[in-house]
């Protein structure tokens, strides 16, 4: 909010001719105060209009999070929350001096505490009355709100299906708000050398996405970035029918599909370890040929949900694919 004052306080028409003209304002440095061009996006159906490059910004979700420090952001970081687990080791300690507003979502009050001038979430749920605030009340105190185009819940706004290109353009999106274009162009460069490692090495199998659950369990469908993992492994998801990025199914349907190899998301509340267990002691989750010779493969929660670690995960699993030997 003060960077944008200041751009319209001291912005002359004189072209600088003093001589004090600051160089970076020309080359739309993020320290000069203002971008190169404007940007407006439409982002899940609400405008998002930046000026001036983001000076305050809180991070909701790790997805958010890992995008701002994979784009060297991170010294703009006022606070985080929602942490789905711990930062890849690549990034490790460089949060250390910045707060975490809360576990969850956080409070409007922690938030506003910490005066950003953008916020930046995974979810949309993350803006709303009773968490951190409705977009359009933010909009009301200066602040820039984003969300993760992937999270978009409205069919208008949803990607169908999520792919590596639709996730690209949103590390295109998020850098124009910071005249960071340069590093985003690196940082495509790097996801896509990660995929060209990749030849479908599933291919000829079929995978059952296992993110929750114990009644019922909740597993990846067609459209989200489960199906685009396993569409980059060769693998045939068994609930490819499901027209959600995730979505509750029942037990008779997993052992009626008979998958070749089981995806397990561990996450801190519901681990890799406790979905096996729940499986082999389960008589007729049991009986399943890839629980009896344990086909698993394994990936971080953080890692399941759209954002810059699913093309690592695909190396990942790809090797623990060549490890099961099918």
């Amino acid at each position: 909010m003060l960077a944008a004052a200041v751009v319209g306080c001291g912005s002359d028409d004189d072209g600088g001719s003093d001589g004090d003209a600051d160089p970076a304002a020309a080359s739309g440095d993020p320290s000069s105060g203002a971008l190169t061009e404007p940007v407006t996006v439409d982002n899940c159906g609400v405008e998002v209009s930046v000026d001036a490059p983001p000076e305050r910004v809180v991070t909701i979700k790790s997805t958010s999070t890992e995008m701002m420090l994979a784009l060297g952001l991170g010294d703009l970081l006022v606070g985080t929350a929602f942490a789905d687990g711990p930062l890849p080791d690549e990034y490790a300690g460089q949060l250390d001096a910045v707060p975490v507003l809360s576990d969850n979502v956080p409070g409007q009050e922690a938030l506003l505490d910490v005066e950003p001038d953008f916020v930046y979430g995974g979810w949309e749920s993350n803006f709303a009355a009773d968490t951190a605030g409705e977009r359009s009340s933010l909009a009301d105190f200066g602040i820039d709100t984003y969300v993760s185009p992937a999270a978009c819940q409205d069919p208008a706004y949803q990607p169908d299906p999520m792919t590596f290109d639709e996730l690209f353009a949103e590390i295109h999106e998020v850098a124009s708000f910071f005249d960071a274009e340069d590093r985003a162009q690196d940082l495509v460069a790097e996801q896509q050398a990660l995929l060209d490692q990749v030849a479908e090495p599933g291919a000829g199998l079929t995978a059952f996405w296992f993110s929750s659950g114990e009644d019922a369990p909740f597993v990846g469908g067609d459209i989200g970035a489960p199906a685009m993992i396993m569409r980059e492994l060769g693998l045939e998801n068994i609930f490819a029918d499901v027209d959600a990025t995730w979505s509750n199914v029942s037990w008779e349907q997993v052992i009626d599909r008979d998958p070749d190899v089981i995806v397990l998301v561990d996450a801190a509340w519901n681990t890799a370890d406790d979905k096996i267990e729940r499986l082999e002691s389960n008589p007729a989750t049991a009986a399943l040929p890839a629980v009896a010779e344990q086909r698993y493969l394994r990936l971080p929660f953080a890692a399941s949900e759209a954002g810059v670690r699913n093309a690592q995960a695909v190396v990942d699993l790809a090797a623990q694919l060549a490890e099961l030997g099918l």
